[in-house]
């Protein structure tokens, strides 16, 4: 899953961004309102993580111009600001949640989990197909009850295969949602990280093929009728 960071403070976006990554997110970070505007409105993110007092344009701004663009993308506030008056200000204009400075990476790490899991329209944080299951809050995969040994940037790929599990997944919407930009994807890493990912969740003979290419078109997620 893709996230931007727009937030000031370089030692907390440094080290929240750090954490998010060493989680297996794809992350663009900026401390400027402007930028992170601009980012919001031409990249494909999961979760926006929004500072409220930001120079250039404030969070609020950010969040009312991306809502009347149309963009639904969850948008959670972390702010120094605790009083309820900020907070319904937040949510009247299309906040999807709060986290009040300063707080714990792992909190912050099950709200994200929350929010990436709500826009899929997964309620439980375990999601399966056949013998395969993920499970998004501790970041781990299983197949046949044998836990899965994966890169973060493999279980990245994977969560995102199985939220959108029965849908035909583009090259270009995997690398927007797995890859931030610090990463240039060359032409074929995404065809290499396929096979590695079909490789590992292929446990035994007896496996059922559950990753499919659909040519010309990209990949599918699903059980194959027999």
């Amino acid at each position: 899953m893709r996230i931007l960071l727009v937030e000031d403070s370089s030692r907390l976006r440094d080290a929240v961004a750090k954490g998010l990554r060493e989680s297996g997110y794809a992350v663009d970070a900026t401390g400027d309102g402007n930028d992170g505007l601009w980012m919001a409105q031409e990249n494909s993110y999961d979760v926006l993580l929004l500072d409220i007092m930001l120079p250039g344009m404030d969070g609020l701004t950010i969040l009312e111009k991306i809502r009347d663009g149309g963009k639904q993308t969850p948008v959670l506030f972390l702010t120094a600001k605790d009083t309820i008056a900020d907070r319904v200000k937040g949510l009247r204009r299309g906040a999807d949640d709060y986290l009040i400075k300063p707080f714990a990476l792992e909190e912050l790490l099950a709200r994200i989990d929350a929010l990436c899991r709500r826009s899929y329209q997964q309620s439980s944080p375990k999601v399966s197909i056949d013998d395969l299951e993920i499970d998004t809050s501790a970041k781990t995969a299983s197949r046949g009850g044998r836990r899965l040994d994966l890169t973060a940037r493999e279980y990245a790929l994977l969560e995102y295969l199985m939220m959108r599990q029965g849908a035909v997944v583009s090259r270009t919407e995997i690398e927007e949602h797995i890859y931030d930009e610090l990463v240039s994807p060359m032409s074929n890493v995404v065809d290499s990280a396929i096979c590695n990912l079909r490789r590992k969740i292929a446990t035994s003979e007896s496996s059922s093929p559950l990753i499919h290419t659909r040519r010309g078109q990209g990949y599918v997620l699903e059980v194959k009728k027999k």
